[in-house]
């Protein structure tokens, strides 16, 4: 704390009543004498008169507000009126008090400025956390597919052009929009997100474009819709091919225009939007087949992004697996947990669905089961047990890979080799874990050759 003032009595009984509050307050007599001593400390707040000799405190406020905008400033002054509080604040201080003035009343402003700089410091530090977050860097990944993929999106981040991203349910669609915004100049605005597919159609068209009062029965007041809340930021219209086709003409059309109609408005409100869609789906045959719009769709397909499904790029597996390990830990207040060589070659194996997000989710699984060390047997099942789809291309290959009979003895046998493989071996364990008797076990690896 630097406190600034001409009057020695003033500066010291001010500095004296702040010592005894706990702060470490330091003094300066003027403007100048305050700048040299900000050259070679740097404080929280400063607590400065208006009028002094030298340098006034106006034009050492300016300067501050030039060079060290940070820093809190605060004036003081035994001529103030409405007229002097008002200038200060708009010159760029946090507050003003006019003299004389009681302890409690230094104290009061000091408070409220303290808590205003942890709001301040708490959403710096929040902001730079979504950023980091959502960094390329922070995107587990090092498959050729994907690293193709941060390429593009670096290339294309900083322009406005709408973006289609598509790709299986779990592979990361959102997580590569949040990326193409908090890597583009649009960071600092709103990043605003909806399922196209989980709003009703009736009210679908009022969460996009917005309302106004009266435009039907529940509508009591105007409403912003989500183009206007995503204004200089990025709208993410997930599961784009659910949207009905009575409102892809008018996300046409606001594409087109950069502006909306609120339901039951006549004014048109344009507006700054990003946009970037996702689907699942594959839009060319919605188009071809009448049920998405093909103008749309060439209008949302300026730039593409396919996002390949985990079974496509199995190299990313085992860095996926330990950045899961590391954020489920942390997240549930564990120490650190391992995962063993057995268990990450059944995880590598396995086709992954659900893709990134099930793997996820059995990573989380597996932490809470495990006392450590995760194995095999904190797995679930559908990635103990062998992938028995058949494709059409193994067809008429000699076997019959629709032979039931075929098809449930490999499934034994694959059972009873990864049952022993996490038992370590022992049959008893095993014959547990496959819920069979002791007996039976033996009869069944001696029928299958296993030793």
């Amino acid at each position: 704390m630097l406190v600034v003032d001409d009057e020695p009595n003033v500066r010291h009984a001010i500095a004296e009543m702040l010592r005894d509050e706990g702060y470490e307050p330091s003094v300066a007599g003027d403007g100048e004498q305050a700048l040299a001593v900000l050259e070679r400390q740097s404080f929280d707040a400063v607590l400065c008169d208006v009028r002094m000799p030298v340098m006034d405190g106006w034009t050492l406020l300016e300067t501050l507000r030039r060079e060290q905008d940070a820093v809190v400033v605060i004036m003081m002054s035994a001529y103030g009126d409405d007229g002097i509080a008002l200038e200060v604040m708009r010159r760029g201080a946090y507050d003003y008090v006019s003299k004389p003035f009681t302890r409690d009343d230094i104290l009061l402003v000091l408070k409220k400025a303290e808590e205003r700089e942890r709001l301040r410091r708490d959403n710096e530090s929040l902001r730079e956390n979504v950023h980091r977050e959502y960094s390329f860097e922070n995107i587990v990944a090092r498959s050729p597919k994907m690293l193709e993929i941060f390429a593009i999106i670096r290339k294309i981040a900083e322009y406005k052009t709408t973006v289609l991203i598509t790709g299986e349910s779990g592979t990361g669609k959102e997580l590569i929009a949040r990326a193409l915004h908090f890597n583009s100049p649009r960071r600092e605005n709103p990043f605003v997100a909806i399922n196209c597919g989980a709003i009703p159609a009736n009210l679908l068209e009022s969460e996009l474009f917005g309302h106004v009062k009266g435009a039907f029965t529940d509508a009591s007041r105007d409403k912003k819709g989500l183009f206007e809340q995503a204004h200089t930021g990025t709208l993410f219209l997930d599961e784009i091919g659910e949207l009905p086709l009575n409102l892809q003409v008018k996300l046409l059309r606001a594409l087109q225009e950069e502006e909306v109609r609120r339901v039951g408005g006549d004014l048109p409100i344009k507006m700054d939007v990003r946009t970037v869609a996702a689907t699942v789906k594959d839009l060319t045959t919605e188009a071809r087949t009448g049920r998405f719009r093909d103008d749309l769709y060439y209008r949302l397909n300026v730039l593409a992004i396919h996002l390949p499904p985990l079974r496509d790029r199995k190299e990313d597996i085992p860095l996926l697996i330990e950045h899961f390990l590391a954020k489920h830990c942390a997240k549930l207040g564990l120490p650190p947990h391992k995962i063993t060589k057995p268990a990450v070659r059944l995880l590598i194996e396995y086709a992954w669905p659900g893709n990134v997000r099930e793997l996820e989710n059995v990573i989380e699984r597996a932490v809470v089961l495990s006392d450590g060390s995760i194995s095999p047997a904190e797995l679930p099942a559908q990635i103990l047990a062998p992938d028995t789809r058949v494709r059409a291309g193994d067809l008429g290959n000699g076997d019959n890979p629709l032979s039931l009979k075929d098809r449930v003895r490999d499934l034994e046998e694959n059972l009873i080799r990864r049952a022993l493989e996490v038992a370590g071996a022992n049959r008893t364990r095993a014959a547990k874990l496959l819920e069979v008797s002791h007996r039976t076990l033996l009869y069944k690896m001696h029928q299958y050759g296993i030793k």
